[in-house]
């Protein structure tokens, strides 16, 4: 048995191999191929624009997919959808569809659109946003460098953003947000009936979901005395309990807990003072709750 999975090329890439490695999956590109190595016998690859994968994966080309909600919402892709997955090529959150204006524009919101050219990839969603509105104005496809367009060959665009750094050194201003989106994992319909590939699906999810949920958090573990154990683990937030062990030294226990990164660099000081010793950090791989 073979489960077919799409990777989406381009901005993902990088960050989705990145995540499948933490996963426990190794994948390799060969220069100018398309197709992986996975090392896993049961998995056969393709990298493709994240664009096309809704598509391939409802026609059934391939099993399952990576890609961004906005495609799926985009083509009205019939398809399974598995998992969300909160992370983006710079970073763990999703990006955003907005309309973008230059700074010199009389247009201040979504009603001042009316009769005017919008330049957008998101053609159908853009239209079907803008009906549900009651505002006509015309949508045409953008094959790139969109953020040029305006004010020359187009009154405004509806561009995809993380940080909205690039709408800014193209003198764009923000109008209005149209769709939030985020990296999710998609099925087959048929493939995600089939007893085998549903299983198989789900186990690389959950790989996929520890391993990002890895990405915030490391691992503490310290040697305190039982007489402060009590004021140590005040201080320590946690997925549930901290692990704690008995030492060779009776008056002593070990403890272990998995915190978020962000406030480590707050708590060891305080750890330390409240009585805790040998204080270890540790980057994770995989959390599973």
């Amino acid at each position: 048995m073979k489960l077919r999975i799409g990777f989406p090329k381009g901005s993902l890439q990088e960050q989705t191999f990145r995540l499948f490695k933490n996963a426990g999956f190794s994948i390799k590109l060969p220069e100018r191929s398309y197709v992986p190595i996975i090392d896993d016998s049961e998995l056969e690859g393709l990298v493709i624009r994240a664009q096309e994968i809704p598509r391939y994966v409802e026609n059934g080309i391939l099993d399952v997919g990576i890609t961004g909600l906005d495609w799926v919402l985009e083509q009205e892709a019939k398809v399974v959808e598995v998992e969300r997955l909160k992370y983006g090529k710079v970073g763990f959150k999703g990006v955003k569809w907005v309309v973008a204006v230059p700074y010199s524009s009389p247009i201040n919101s979504l009603e001042d659109l009316r009769g005017k050219k919008i330049a957008t990839e998101l053609v159908n969603f853009t239209k079907k946003y803008l009906k549900k509105r009651g505002i006509e104005a015309i949508v045409e496809f953008s094959w790139g460098a969109t953020e040029v367009k305006p004010p020359l060959l187009a009154d405004a665009i509806v561009e995809v953003t993380e940080t909205g750094s690039s709408l800014k050194a193209h003198n764009l201003r923000i109008v209005e947000t149209v769709l939030e989106s985020e990296t999710v994992v998609i099925a087959n319909r048929a493939s995600w009936k089939d007893e085998w590939k549903k299983r198989k699906i789900e186990n690389i999810v959950m790989l996929l979901r520890g391993a990002l949920l890895a990405e915030e958090k490391v691992g503490l573990k310290m040697n305190v005395p039982k007489k402060k154990l009590e004021k140590v683990t005040k201080i320590l937030p946690s997925l549930h309990t901290p692990t704690i062990s008995n030492l060779y030294d009776k008056d002593w226990v070990a403890v272990e807990v998995i915190v978020d990164e962000k406030v480590v660099r707050e708590i060891i000081p305080e750890l330390k003072r409240a009585g805790a010793q040998g204080i270890v950090e540790y980057p994770l791989n995989k959390v599973i709750p």
